[in-house]
């Protein structure tokens, strides 16, 4: 019996979905890059957040209010301030010294840190595979920071990538508990508003950077805070609620090369070649801690003739 084309439409749909978040998600390095220029790093952050405040608050507002506990207004501080505070101005500063493919191959390492802490922090353990992908994506790390420093970039703007990468994982371990009481898009809106808060140190700088930004530059700035900000990330909780999370998961180390795609389509820039062996690695070594390893099925043994069964 062929299924319906009103059942394969659901089925479609959170894939459909995933694809827009993980494409929106690649475009955002582009756009950090291509308006870096005019906008400094704290005021593009402080922006980015207070559009993406502002759209999620309009998208929450019919939805209602649940009142969080006094523990998951921890987490959401810590997911807040590291996540999209720390993270976005880590992020856009690292911008400035590396190209957009590079750095999102540097700020995928983040699933490793979140394996790391889940291990620590919720009990999930440390598989003989995760502490090889561990390995693995190091030395991807160290290939990167090798030729980036031989390179136009310096270190500077790999260890901000790595400050970025280790904020995101903190700020998932943290929000992970959170999303079993609380609506994902409140969740998301209140981190997004305490990373907004976090930011307001360069209130003085947005509003210096934005009288002298061209239009495009201002149009770059609302761009990621609708789309891979309040968008993407609603895509994302779409899709999540429907599909299995390790498999979701996985389909983000699609986002590295879809940058370096639209780094050289957009931008006209490509990272060095040995930066992109080093990603390489590291996301192999990343897709290695998430495996399973296969299980064996002991093969049946042939019985004789007349033996009990």
């Amino acid at each position: 019996m062929t299924s319906s084309p009103a059942r394969a439409r659901p089925a479609l749909l959170p894939v459909l979905a995933v694809g827009f978040t993980l494409l929106a998600w690649a475009s955002a390095f582009v756009a950090i890059r291509g308006v870096g220029e005019e906008l400094s790093p704290g005021a593009l952050a402080l922006g980015r957040l207070l559009v993406g405040t502002l759209v999620l608050g309009l998208l929450l507002l019919p939805r209602g209010w649940v009142r969080p506990t006094g523990r998951q207004w921890g987490l959401l501080a810590v997911c807040g301030v590291g996540w999209f505070g720390i993270y976005n101005v880590a992020l856009n500063a690292a911008e400035q010294t590396l190209d957009a493919g590079t750095t999102a191959m540097l700020v995928n390492i983040g699933p490793i840190l979140i394996a790391v802490l889940a291990g620590l922090l919720l009990g999930e353990g440390f598989p003989r595979r995760l502490l090889g992908g561990i390995a693995i994506a190091f030395a991807g790390v160290v290939i990167i920071g090798l030729a980036t420093r031989s390179a136009t970039a310096d270190l500077t703007g790999v260890l901000l990538c790595l400050v970025a990468a280790s904020t995101y994982a903190i700020g998932v371990v943290a929000q992970k508990p959170v999303l079993r009481g609380l609506p994902p898009l409140q969740v998301t809106f209140t981190a997004c508003a305490i990373g907004a808060v976090v930011c307001l140190p360069w209130a003085g700088a947005l509003v210096s950077d934005l009288g002298d930004a061209p239009a495009g530059s201002v149009a770059g700035m609302v761009y990621l805070g609708v789309v891979p900000t309040a968008q993407a990330f609603s895509t994302w909780a779409y899709s999540l609620a429907r599909m299995d999370a390790g498999r979701l998961g996985v389909t983000t180390y699609v986002v590295p090369p879809l940058v370096i795609g639209l780094g050289w389509l957009l931008l006209d820039e490509v990272p060095p070649a040995l930066a992109v062996v080093g990603g390489v690695v590291c996301l192999a070594g990343v897709g290695f801690a998430r495996s399973r390893a296969r299980v064996r099925r002991p093969v049946p043994v042939p019985q004789e003739a007349g033996a009990a069964v």
